[in-house]
């Protein structure tokens, strides 16, 4: 990995590291629509105009289909399951459960046309994963410290994580980043734009406090649209399914501040789970990424 390419996968995974610690934050003031729908306005207020200056945004209008698809599967759903969730287990689990996209990432690399989801050492990673998602929620299960409607909730999201950059950079990677981003984040304000508006007026009458604001700015700024910039970029330098690997920094990024900030408890499922899960996710992406070139 270039000089290059690790900065940006550092930057990358400590951009997608907040995100779990800013959700804990707004949603003491703010529903998941509200969340959602603020923090991809502010997002949308920042690269739209980039967009429309270097005509990135004209030519994602042209594969607008793809965009959509995109936005739904990478936003619309895994943001909404993944914000809620938040109100149910800790931002540290939150991010350990998003680890296990490179296990789907490979997956659905095998869809697109790769065979290495038959290689043995795949297969060991994807059950050693498994079995620490399984090991992780059946004991703080038992213990009542974790709801698993709520894990499965974020395990869905992290499918959709692992469909969607694969799927946009298979089918038109050749559309800059910033008209992908921008009018992704446009499609997901309008999907969000009612059930928002219907609850702002009477979230913002009850004084959200300035944590809870700067929370969102942090969602916005840095989260989704920095972080959106600087994903595709790593894409472009090291291909799609090793750049879901960005995961293993995102999680311990997320677990610090929990922990640290947020006062999360460090319990017997996550000590056993997640050098499961770590392990498993790198041995399954491990085979898959060496069969793939760097991109030029």
């Amino acid at each position: 990995m270039s000089r290059k390419a690790l900065l940006l996968f550092l930057a990358t995974g400590l951009a997608w590291g907040l995100p779990y610690f800013f959700i804990q934050i707004a949603l003491e003031d703010f529903s998941s629509y509200s969340i959602i729908f603020i923090r991809v306005l502010i997002g949308a207020a920042i690269m739209v105009p980039l967009a429309l200056n270097s005509g990135a945004l004209k030519i994602a209008l042209k594969h607008w289909k793809w965009v959509l698809f995109f936005a739904v599967m990478e936003m619309v759903i895994p943001w909404w399951l993944i914000t809620e969730a938040g109100r149910h287990i800790s931002s540290g689990l939150t991010a350990l459960l998003i680890a296990t996209v490179p296990m789907f990432g490979v997956v659905v690399a095998s869809l697109l046309g790769d065979k290495s989801i038959r290689n043995p050492k795949t297969l060991i990673g994807m059950v050693v994963g498994f079995a620490g998602v399984v090991a992780l929620v059946g004991i703080d299960s038992i213990q009542g410290i974790v709801d698993p409607i709520w894990v499965g909730a974020v395990i869905l999201g992290s499918i959709g994580y692992a469909i969607a950059p694969a799927v946009i950079a298979y089918k038109i990677g050749f559309v800059p980043t910033t008209g992908v981003i921008s009018l992704s984040m446009v499609f997901v304000a309008i999907a969000y734009l009612v059930p928002a508006i219907t609850q702002l007026p009477l979230e913002i009458a009850n004084t959200p406090s300035v944590d809870s604001w700067l929370a969102l700015l942090g969602l916005g700024a840095i989260c989704s649209a920095l972080a959106f910039v600087l994903f595709f970029a790593l894409i472009k330098e090291i291909g799609a399914p090793r750049a879901t690997l960005i995961v293993y920094i995102n999680t311990l990024v997320a677990l610090l501040l929990g922990v640290v900030f947020l006062s999360e408890p460090i319990t017997p499922g996550l000590l056993i789970g997640l050098p499961l899960v770590l392990v498993g996710s790198w041995l399954a992406g491990q085979k898959y990424e060496a069969k793939q070139p760097a991109a030029s």
